[in-house]
């Protein structure tokens, strides 16, 4: 709970600067790189995360990981956080300036899961479909699952749809288990 405040804050703070410095698309490309690098390179989130490393150290990596790459904002950003020994928690307030990035641009994430990549038409249907529901603009992740057998699952924020074939036969089988014969009160 405390560690959500305390990302947050910094995630708003930055953001916050961007607008004001109007940097904001920059931020936000290096912090999804940044979120990126936190999730996919182990050593660099058990790096930020040791308590062994000194924070000179991990300035100095974070310094030839980042200053030629990121913008002079951003990476000033992540120096001082680092400073502040608050390294550990990079990851998520990359991950909530995201969130932030994309509740200031009016953008939601939805996501559609189906057997087979989705052609350009049927991409298009769904955002368009998202976008009359929901009033939003959409970020389309498509994702590729044979395990739901055909059909679709699309999901938007807590809310669901899903029409897979999967959950189709899942239905039926329980509706045969179910026995006719004993009252449902």
């Amino acid at each position: 709970m405390i560690v959500s405040k305390i990302t947050t804050r910094y995630a708003k703070s930055l953001l916050d600067l961007a607008i004001e410095k109007n940097q904001l698309k920059e931020c936000y490309n290096d912090l999804i790189a940044v979120q990126t690098l936190c999730s996919e390179s182990s050593d660099f989130a058990l790096m930020l995360k040791s308590p062994i490393i000194n924070t000179s150290k991990k300035l100095s990596i974070i310094k030839y990981l980042f200053e030629k790459k990121l913008s002079k904002i951003t990476y000033l950003f992540i120096e001082l956080i680092t400073k502040k020994k608050r390294e550990p928690l990079l990851h998520s307030i990359s991950k909530n300036f995201i969130e932030l990035y994309k509740s200031h641009h009016n953008i939601i994430t939805t996501s559609v899961t189906t057997t087979i990549p989705l052609d350009k038409d049927l991409k298009q249907k769904v955002v368009s479909f998202v976008q009359k529901k929901m009033g939003k603009d959409v970020e389309l992740m498509e994702k590729v699952n044979q395990d739901i057998l055909g059909g679709t699952i699309i999901k938007v924020g807590d809310f669901q749809i899903d029409d897979s074939v999967r959950k189709q036969l899942k239905e039926l089988k329980n509706s045969y288990n179910k026995n006719l014969f004993i009252k449902d009160f």
